[in-house]
């Protein structure tokens, strides 16, 4: 199992999830993806976010929710909402974590959100305001994870 893992649940837009997939690629974090996914894998928007750095991903799909916590059944996952209380570099990061991400029109499911509430977190940003992109979410997230323990592995 890889320690840092990203995870979204039923992404819709193709260009997220390929710039997702560099970051993930880049840093060596896995990706996980739960479908229903919003485009087909073989999309050219997907693989043109990715770059060419497909080959260095480590990617697993699930059918759904509940098959993803089947297969990770003893795992740290913290679920980021614009509804969550603690703000995300409030929490130390275990080792191995998921990072799990909803999908960019709904954000993650409900009743996810209240039955695991000790494991959201957020991202500060101005009232008002619905949420930011998910791919730069993501991005902010997995190098808070990475800053905390000093950027090993990375030059």
């Amino acid at each position: 199992m890889n320690s840092l893992n990203i995870v979204l649940h039923e992404p819709k837009i193709p260009q997220n999830t390929g710039n997702i997939a560099r970051t993930c690629a880049a840093v060596g974090a896995s990706l996980h993806l739960i479908k229903p996914l919003g485009f087909r894998i073989d999309d050219k928007k997907l693989r043109r976010a990715g770059l060419d750095y497909w080959h260095a991903l480590d990617i697993t799909y699930y059918e759904d929710l509940e098959d993803f916590f089947a297969r990770n059944p003893v795992s740290h996952t913290y679920l980021f909402s614009t509804k969550a209380n603690i703000v995300y570099t409030d929490v130390t990061y275990p080792d191995p974590v998921f990072l799990m991400f909803g999908k960019e029109t709904a954000g993650l499911p409900e009743e996810l959100l209240r039955a695991s509430h000790k494991m959201c977190v957020r991202l500060p940003m101005r009232e008002g305001l619905r949420s930011l992109n998910l791919s730069n979410c993501v991005a902010v997230a997995v190098y808070e994870v990475l800053r905390q323990r000093g950027f090993y592995g990375l030059q």
